[in-house]
């Protein structure tokens, strides 16, 4: 008998079966643990080849704006991005659940099939998960690449208004120079404030 690991056979349950069409649509994020700047998670659906797909954090920024075009130009995508202040407001689970739901009403169509990247889908149904998805599956590498190009883009904004914090560099993570700029500057409104608060790192008593 073939030993078959449970992930698998989760991920097996919700395939269709042999000799059954259907489309893939990979599901991924990116942001969910910065101190600052928005949540993105994208939807994929490939409708033509795009060759060198991979986990967005395994590509170089220049590579990644390049296949974010060729993705847009051959897909149904869809991209959702929900602010700090919505991810403070809510909790992050909440969020995830709001998000994936958006997605699978937006590109659902009768023989769709959904797979996230990770290992829970925050209680979704009809969503497959797969650890590491995003470097295995092209659709869900697209979907990194979206994601993870989305959020750059709008943090790179982000640090013309907000020169201070550097944002341009880490994208919002928790390095030391932005815990030390939020040291220095207090919080900005595309900080998360509950991320600040039980960051020990970043924490000052003044500033929250």
């Amino acid at each position: 008998m073939v030993n078959v690991s449970k992930k698998v056979r989760n991920l097996l349950d919700f395939l269709p079966k042999e000799g059954e069409v259907f489309s893939l649509c990979g599901i991924d994020e990116a942001g969910r643990g910065p101190l600052a700047g928005p949540l993105v998670v994208a939807g994929v659906i490939l409708q033509r080849q795009v060759n060198g797909l991979d986990d967005s954090k395994k590509l170089t920024e220049s590579v990644r704006e390049k296949l974010f075009a060729r993705i847009v130009e051959r897909s149904r995508y869809h991209i959702v991005v929900i602010d700090a202040e919505r991810i403070d407001g809510e909790g992050l689970s909440r969020c995830m659940k709001s998000a994936l739901e958006e997605i699978v009403r937006a590109l659902r169509e009768k023989e769709t099939v959904f797979l996230f990247d990770g290992n829970t889908a925050f209680g979704v149904s009809g969503i497959g998960t797969l650890v590491g998805a995003d470097g295995k599956v092209p659709q869900v590498g697209a979907a990194s690449i979206l994601a993870k190009v989305t959020r750059d883009r709008i943090m790179v904004e982000a640090a013309i208004e907000y020169p201070e914090y550097g944002f341009e560099k880490h994208k919002g993570y928790g390095t030391a120079a932005h815990r030390e700029a939020i040291r220095r500057y207090g919080l900005c409104p595309i900080h998360r404030r509950s991320f600040c608060k039980t960051d020990r790192k970043a924490e000052q008593p003044t500033l929250f």
